[in-house]
């Protein structure tokens, strides 16, 4: 009885905390756009310009496709390809927006979509239910279903399922290696009919570990964090999701190559080096590349994206393209 009140009692605690963030959401959370960061980062660099979309006769589009319905809402991603009247299949990238698990859209990734698409590549946005909407493991979860969703259509969109890479920046990031590092995992949904694995990782500014020392500005005792609203509770009070939405906890020997592009802010780093000495251990293809004097958010913005995009392109050729 004693156990059934104490249950209750944190239940109750947990409701009204949420409650009031998200009555405070509005405040609190602006939507983040590339106009937005444009906005947020000119004052300190003076020099830069927003990205804006692709115009190619080289590229063709087919946006806002519903991949996934679930509790009324319609899931829905882009994808690009490179114009080919052949029956030519291409490797395929799926884009994963940031946004602090809670804000963002799949438009933000359009941009870099585009121009994979531009170098030989099916390049699919993608969105996903954020995190107040649906908390943890919900995003993770539609992710993966998207992945499923190509693999299925791979013939309708000249995709090679057997060549699958995943993309993420910022909060994007930190769900693209977890998606990477975790196939076919029960914890997210296993298919046994089709896999969600990939074959390539590339993290731009993502964290890989909520408990890692060096993460210890996502979780501010007392304080309600983006994470801890993701996460349903702050480390102190659920650690079991903490860890278990941490890429580093999975890594080993089957983790795929790997690329990290970062900032010049160490504390998007978090894992990082770790992740980088088990791949090593285990000899997998790794590349590790830090744009100095950059802020978050750099590869939204000219001309930290021309890097972006070059380390990138070169990285997935390496993978994919290689004889």
């Amino acid at each position: 009885m004693k156990l059934l009140k104490l249950s209750t009692i944190s239940v109750t605690v947990l409701f009204i905390l949420n409650l009031k963030v998200y009555s405070q959401e509005k405040k609190t959370f602006k939507p983040y756009t590339i106009e937005s960061t444009y906005q947020k980062l000119k004052k300190y660099y003076n020099f830069i310009t927003p990205i804006e979309p692709l115009v190619s006769d080289k590229i063709v589009a087919k946006e806002n496709i519903t991949y996934k319905k679930i509790n009324k809402e319609k899931l829905k991603l882009d994808i690009y390809l490179p114009i080919d009247k052949t029956k030519k299949t291409y490797p395929v990238v799926l884009l994963i927006h940031g946004g602090g698990w809670l804000t963002g859209q799949k438009e933000n990734e359009r941009v870099m979509a585009q121009h994979l698409a531009l170098n030989g590549y099916v390049a699919v946005a993608v969105s996903y239910r954020l995190g107040l909407v649906a908390p943890y493991p919900a995003a993770v979860i539609d992710l993966k279903d998207a992945i499923r969703w190509m693999r299925k259509h791979a013939k309708k969109y000249h995709i090679n399922p057997n060549k699958f890479a995943v993309l993420g920046a910022s909060a994007g990031g930190q769900l693209a290696t977890l998606i990477g590092v975790t196939p076919n995992s029960v914890i997210y949904g296993k298919d046994a009919t089709v896999s969600d694995e990939v074959q390539a990782i590339i993290n731009i500014d993502g964290i890989v570990s909520f408990i890692h020392p060096e993460a210890s500005a996502e979780s501010k005792p007392g304080k309600v964090s983006m994470a801890g609203i993701w996460l349903n509770g702050e480390k102190e009070n659920n650690f079991k999701n903490w860890k278990e939405a941490s890429p580093l906890e999975y890594v080993d020997e089957h983790t795929p190559p790997t690329l990290f592009i970062n900032s010049a802010q160490p504390r998007f780093h978090a894992g990082r080096d770790n992740m980088i000495a088990t791949l090593n251990k285990y000899k997998i293809y790794n590349e590790v590349h830090t744009i100095l004097d950059t802020p978050h958010s750099f590869w939204l913005m000219h001309p930290w994206f021309e890097t972006t995009l070059s380390y990138t392109i070169a990285f997935l050729d390496k993978v994919f393209k290689k004889p």
